[in-house]
């Protein structure tokens, strides 16, 4: 009667555990939010352990009846599309109600793109906050942006290729001259590190197209090297 949080990659396939393939080839069934996507991966590994789908659009309808399975003495692994799983996606619902049921929730680490990027960045460490994906809303994002006017920690969080210029307007309107780092495409052939003011990094995009997922990173106290460009 086990719960299992499995990291997977996030996009070199070789980043993929030991732990995790013996888990994910032990438990009774693996949760998946794409079972097509997970099927790469499970195939690539040999692993034929049954799936079913859990993501945020069936969450309200699958965890009870996951519970009850999982209270019957059933063993799951939950695994998210890339990376570790509770991290933007809705791996917490499942989680909160297993300890709710004093059924055992064990963690299996490996990849995650939020700190894969915040360890390379070249930001302060000790201290971060992850804010997910920004607002859709420009106002919202705006707002948000002058509350971090005063935040001390790292920031963090996701962004699209297609939002990312009127982002770095927004982050050069409201927070001027700081250092912002763009770490895109991890651990995948596209890996790139971007790093300078969100004014450089403008320019840096007006010859090359954005593309690829992106983590973003700031810290209002370090302004950017005016001798520092992206690559």
């Amino acid at each position: 009667m086990s719960l299992y949080i499995v990291a997977t990659p996030i996009g070199n396939l070789e980043d993929m555990t030991f732990r995790a393939v013996k888990t994910l080839n032990e438990v009774d069934l693996i949760l998946a939010e794409d079972t097509r996507v997970s099927k790469k991966l499970l195939t690539h590994f040999g692993i034929t352990t049954p799936t079913c789908t859990y993501h945020d659009f069936n969450k309200e309808k699958m965890t009870p009846l996951l519970v009850e399975r999982l209270k019957k003495g059933e063993t799951m692994a939950l695994i998210s599309d890339a990376g570790t799983p509770g991290i933007a996606d809705p791996a917490f619902n499942l989680v909160r109600a297993a300890i709710k049921e004093q059924i055992a929730v064990v963690p299996i680490p490996g990849a995650s793109a939020l700190i894969s990027a915040l360890v390379c960045s070249g930001l302060p460490t000790d201290r971060f906050v992850f804010e997910n994906f920004l607002p859709h809303k420009s106002s919202q994002r705006r707002k948000l942006f002058e509350s971090l006017k005063t935040e001390h920690r790292t920031v963090i969080f996701y962004e699209t290729p297609h939002r990312i210029v009127k982002v770095l307007e927004e982050i050069e309107e409201i927070l001027g001259d700081i250092q912002v780092v763009i770490a895109r495409e991890l651990t995948k052939l596209y890996e790139q590190f971007l790093r300078g003011s969100a004014k450089e990094l403008l320019e840096h995009f007006k010859t090359t197209s954005p593309r690829g997922e992106m983590v973003i990173l700031f810290n209002t106290r370090i302004h950017a090297d005016k001798q520092q460009s992206p690559d």
